[in-house]
C-alpha cells in the first residue's frame, strides 16, 4: 500500500491515505507527480487541502512518515515533524535539537530517569520512581557542564 499525505498552502500535513500499489504503478509510480495528480483526483481534498505528496510508511524516502502537523520541505524534499519546543533548531540531519544537548545518563542505579524538557528554564529534568510500590519520586536538574543529574 502507498501512502499520500494531503498538504495545505502552508506545506502542513492535514491527514494521510492509502493508495492501493497497483493504482500508483499504472498511474506514474512511486514519488511521481502523476501519481499525486492520480490521488487528487480520486480523493477530494479537504477544506484547506491543496496537494497531495507520496510518504514512506518504513521512512525510506522523504526523511520520515507524514504524520498530521508535519510539514513537506519542498527544497529537502523532505517531510518534517513539527518543532516540539521554540528554542530547538534543526540540525544538519534535519532533526529538532535542543539548546542543550540530551543527557548521557539516563539511569540511576537500577532506575531509570524519567526525561523531559523545561522549556522555560532551558534545561533537561528528570525523575525515578524506587519504593515498594515505585511510589517515591525523586526529582533531578542535568548539568550540561559536569554530564551528572543533581538531584533537586
Amino acid at each position: 500500500m502507498a501512502h499520500f499525505a494531503e498538504l495545505d498552502s502552508n506545506n502542513i500535513v492535514l491527514r494521510v491515505v492509502v493508495i492501493s500499489n497497483d493504482d500508483v504503478d499504472a498511474n506514474g509510480g512511486d514519488y511521481s507527480s502523476s501519481a499525486e495528480t492520480f490521488v487528487s483526483n480520486l480523493v477530494p481534498h479537504s477544506d484547506n487541502g491543496v496537494a497531495w505528496k507520496q510518504t514512506s510508511f518504513n521512512n525510506s524516502s522523504r526523511k520520515q512518515y507524514a504524520g498530521i502537523g508535519y510539514t513537506y520541505n519542498s527544497t529537502k524534499n523532505k517531510f518534517l515533524c513539527p518543532q516540539p519546543y521554540p528554542s530547538w533548531s534543526l540540525n544538519g540531519n534535519d532533526d529538532w535539537e535542543a539548546p542543550v544537548t540530551y543527557p548521557t545518563v539516563v539511569e540511576m542505579g537500577d532506575n531509570p530517569i524519567v526525561i523531559e524538557w523545561d522549556e522555560d528554564n532551558q534545561k533537561w529534568i528528570g525523575n525515578t520512581w524506587t519504593g515498594e510500590n515505585f511510589d517515591t519520586r525523586t526529582n533531578y536538574e542535568w548539568d550540561s557542564t559536569e554530564l551528572t543529574w543533581t538531584e533537586v
